[in-house]
């Protein structure tokens, strides 16, 4: 069959609120809902480009999920694969608002949640066939065994049917049992995809090494076939078996909040690829994007439609 979806992906919508004030979590008086997840803000980003998304979950029988799922279309994306599963629960989380710019407290509530019970089961072999790419985040990994064995098979299926696969590491150690099984785990992910996103903190656990190139290479030598060194305010390293460069950060004029700027970067990156564009162009677009993303309070409030991405000049 043709491919009908330009970006498959999987994991755990969660519903997010968000502190009007600054101060401790258990100090705050009103909170505004709306939607997190790593791989909610990627697809989410791309469907603003104007590129067919599709999402993989699994949600509780309840109002979080009934919300999450009109939230999900609203964003133009495909929830056809986004369903109820009693008698388990929709994940949330609460997060604090920074005053200064500094990463925000955040508590998550999704231990035992719908999501983490998704299996190999309930993939749609048709569905996973129709995507000309699939993108997983690491986040997901570290939500349950089913969830881990959800993405192998997503990941070797991709390799098997000849679509292009990316991961984002998105280490989350406080959701694993062990240092040693997270990085067992997403090296395992990180080696099927074409396409690695580390941050350099999360490259220098993964591969023992410190700077990008050399982290950058790990990946390359095994058989990786570009990788994007994520550097914070400095930019992003990207390399290819022909091709490497450090490319500088976009300046801000005031942070206000961190959380999904490795998500825009995600967009930036995937987007560009996905249209043809080179590396150089895929990473200064991804810094692009990211930069943007921090300068508003929501995790995916700073995600550009196509006309603010050609307005920046991206």
């Amino acid at each position: 069959m043709g491919k009908v979806i330009d970006v498959l992906t999987v994991g755990e919508p969660l519903v997010l609120f968000v502190a009007q004030q600054a101060g401790a979590l258990e100090d705050v008086t009103s909170f505004e809902r709306t939607v997190a997840g790593a791989e909610f803000n990627v697809v989410t980003g791309l469907a603003r480009l104007g590129l067919k998304t599709a999402y993989i979950s699994r949600v509780g029988d309840d109002a979080f999920g009934r919300y999450l799922s009109q939230a999900i279309a609203a964003q133009g994306i495909d929830h056809s694969q986004v369903l109820p599963r009693a008698p388990y629960s929709t994940g949330f989380m609460l997060k604090a608002r920074s005053a200064d710019g500094s990463d925000p407290a955040i508590e998550y509530f999704r231990r035992n949640s719908a999501a983490s019970h998704l299996s190999v089961e309930d993939l749609d072999p048709d569905f996973c066939a129709s995507a000309r790419h699939i993108h997983l985040s690491g986040v997901f990994a570290g939500v349950s065994e089913n969830a881990r064995q959800v993405m192998l098979s997503l990941a070797q299926q991709a390799r098997g049917r000849g679509q292009t696969l990316s991961f984002d590491t998105n280490l989350r150690p406080r959701m694993w049992s062990s240092p040693k099984d997270m990085i067992a785990c997403i090296q395992q992910l990180a080696l099927l995809a074409d396409w690695v996103m580390p941050g350099i903190d999360e490259g220098r656990l993964l591969t023992g090494l410190d700077t990008p190139q050399a982290i950058s290479d790990w990946y390359l030598s095994k058989g990786v076939g570009a990788v994007f060194v994520k550097l914070g305010a400095s930019g992003a390293y990207c390399a290819s078996q022909n091709f490497s460069a450090h490319v500088p950060g976009v300046a801000v004029r005031q942070v206000v909040d961190t959380v999904g700027a490795g998500d825009g970067f995600a967009v930036g990156v995937l987007s560009a690829l996905l249209g043809g564009q080179s590396l150089l162009k895929a990473t200064q677009r991804g810094n692009a994007i990211g930069a943007r993303v921090v300068q508003f309070p929501g995790d995916s409030d700073g995600l550009p439609t196509r006309r603010e991405l050609d307005a920046m000049g991206a």
